[in-house]
């Protein structure tokens, strides 16, 4: 999943958002140089990773990226979920996204201190350009595609990744919408065990 889906099921707890945030700035047993709390948010963030990776459903999205991307379908699926959450309106109706991203920010900047070096970085663009409020327009979620592109030596072209989207819209949703109840049943699942 990507940023929106990690900081909604991190339930609240600025430390497990701020884990769930940036595992993927952190790599192997670095967690353990982190507070108690921040590892559960690094261990939730691999555990629904690996939850989403393997999920039938998520294979079946991923065959709409994969004559453009093969292999590496994976991440644009993540994106294009967090697309569809932005607009689910069973989660965020009227101005609730734009508070749930405010929000997110919010709890971030109280645990800034303990960010990777590099994240920092990224945390200064996800505020400035506000990131979770835009995954709800194509225009967010293409710039987003477009920095995964930027970012990987293997890629070199996010217009299939936009075209994919729109011309697979409602077949991507439906996955969403088949998809994510399951997820955040898992992820909540393994919050409460974080708290007992």
């Amino acid at each position: 999943m990507n940023y929106l889906a990690h900081a909604y099921l991190s339930f609240g707890d600025p430390h497990i958002l701020a884990g769930n945030i940036f595992s993927d700035f952190v790599k192997g047993r670095k967690k353990f140089d982190f507070p108690r709390r921040i590892q559960f948010g690094i261990e939730l963030h691999r555990s629904i990773d690996q939850f989403t990776d393997s999920h039938v459903v998520t294979a079946r999205a991923k065959q709409f990226f994969k004559p453009a991307y093969g292999l590496y379908a994976a991440p644009f699926v993540d994106i294009a979920y967090d697309h569809f959450l932005a607009n689910d309106k069973s989660i965020f109706s009227g101005e609730q996204l734009k508070d749930f991203a405010k929000g997110t920010y919010r709890q971030l900047r109280e645990v800034e201190p303990f960010f990777p070096e590099r994240f920092g970085m990224v945390f200064h663009y996800m505020e400035l350009y506000d990131w979770l409020y835009n995954y709800q327009f194509t225009e967010g979620i293409f710039r987003s595609f477009a920095g995964l592109v930027n970012r990987a030596a293997y890629m070199d072209d996010p217009r299939p990744a936009c075209d994919v989207l729109l011309s697979h819209y409602e077949e991507l949703n439906n996955c969403y919408k088949e998809f994510f109840p399951e997820l955040h049943a898992f992820a909540f699942e393994k919050f409460q065990l974080y708290n007992e």
